[in-house]
């Protein structure tokens, strides 16, 4: 597995090795082991969730404030740009962004740990599946704009992303609560 760490350094993009013949394909898309040299985490998962979007829904920026969960994200279906944001006021980071396309085609999963809010944009039609490190909590949910000005994500829109009725009720990054 290939390990890339982003511009915020917690947060990685992992690329499996594919073995591909006239057959298909087949590849690990999880080893422990892998995951924890790659990561430098000892978390574990509790929880695997799927999600289906389709083109232009934009999800996000969500968080869980009195249960951090870190995510580690893969598309099995379509295209989507996926993007964390710091909320660590003790990081050098806080308040950055950073953003990956993550397809069925590139088999890329991106590793956000706690302490980050996250969202994506469906460019196509897709299929996401995400493991946990903690259980979803609504009642500690928080949702940040994802049009907030100070952060600013270049996201790349081609329509009015569609958003669910939560979403709409997000809050400026400047009201957000964030970790120390």
């Amino acid at each position: 597995m290939k390990a890339t760490l982003l511009t915020i350094p917690d947060i990685v993009l992992l690329e499996p090795r594919v073995f591909e013949d006239d057959r298909g394909l087949f590849f690990e898309s999880y080893s422990l082991a892998d995951f924890q040299a790659a990561t430098n985490c000892a978390l574990g998962f509790v929880q695997d969730n799927h999600s289906k979007s389709s083109r232009n829904v934009l999800r996000g920026l969500h968080y869980q404030i009195g249960q951090p969960q870190g995510k580690l994200i893969r598309v099995i279906r379509g295209e989507i740009f996926d993007v964390a944001i710091d909320i660590r006021r003790s990081s050098p980071f806080f308040g950055q962004w950073v953003g990956e396309f993550l397809s069925a085609e590139n088999k890329r999963q991106m590793w956000i740990p706690p302490g980050f809010a996250h969202g994506y944009l469906a460019i196509s039609d897709a299929e996401c599946l995400y493991k946990t490190t903690d259980y979803y909590a609504p009642e500690q949910e928080r949702c940040i704009s994802w049009n907030d000005p100070t952060i600013s994500i270049d996201w790349p829109l081609s329509a009015e992303p569609i958003l669910s009725a939560k979403d709409r009720l997000h809050q400026p990054f400047a009201d957000a609560q964030t970790y120390p």
